[in-house]
Parts: C-alpha cells; structure tokens; sequence
C-alpha cells in the first residue's frame, strides 16, 4: 500500500490541478418574453393596488349561484404581494363559462395565514378577455 501512496497522491494533485477559465462573455441582453394566450383561451387583466409586502394574493373566476355561493372555478391564480401595484393575468376557457348563471372575479389577500384584504366581486358578464384595470382590494373583516 505504501508504493501507491505516491503515486495515488500524484493522480489526485493532477485531477486538482485546472486550467484557468475563460473569461466570461456577458450574456446578451434579451426583452422580455410576452407569453401568447392559446388561441382557446380568453384572459382577465388587470392591476391589483398595492397589496401589502409578503402577502400571498389569490383570484379566483367563479360561478355563483343565487344564494351567493361559490359552485365551480373556472380559472385561478395565486400571486406574492410586493408593496405595489400588481399586476395580473388570469386565464379561463371560455367553452367553461356556464350560461345563465352569474360568473365573478373574486381575490383575497392573506399574510402569514391571516386574510388581511378582499377585492370586491367584480361580475363578468361575457367569456371574452377583458381588461379590468385597476382593482383596489378592502380590508377583510
């Protein structure tokens, strides 16, 4: 075993051993890539003001029935809260969208578990992509 010391010390010096590396090139600067909606598909946009820093921000489109009930989601979205405006983008098949039945855009804030905002439901009336602008969210009771 004592032979091969030298000899396995000698391999493991050469494995450790590197060229220097080449210099990096920066990488080219790209625009940001705008995702195209799916030619099946319709979108809500808009802009969430300011939920807080650190809060989690979930929409939801629902169909409602008469008593006020949530009955099926028909597109969801979570987002991080930033300390300003917020943008977003939800996205939902309109071929889901139930006839004769009313259909809302509802959100909610929460940070550390406890819910701290509310958006007002806001109605959606037809499966087309909308842009809802700005959206003030409330304080949850």
């Amino acid at each position: 075993m004592r032979p091969l010391l030298p000899l396995l010390l000698a391999a493991l010096l050469a494995a450790c051993a590197s060229e220097e590396p080449a210099p990096q090139l920066p990488a080219p600067t790209q625009k940001p890539r705008v995702e195209a909606t799916p030619a099946h598909m319709r979108e809500l946009t808009g802009v969430l003001q300011t939920p807080p820093s650190g809060s989690e921000v979930e929409l939801a489109l629902m169909s409602i029935d008469s008593r006020d009930r949530p009955q099926r989601l028909l597109g969801s979205l979570v987002l991080n809260g930033n300390g300003g405006p917020l943008p977003f983008r939800l996205l939902f098949n309109p071929k889901s969208f139930p006839r004769g039945e009313r259909v809302e855009l509802r959100g909610r804030a929460s940070h550390s578990g406890r819910l701290i905002l509310k958006l007002q439901p806001r109605l959606i009336l037809q499966p087309e992509s909308q842009t809802l602008g700005p959206l003030q969210m409330v304080p949850a009771p």
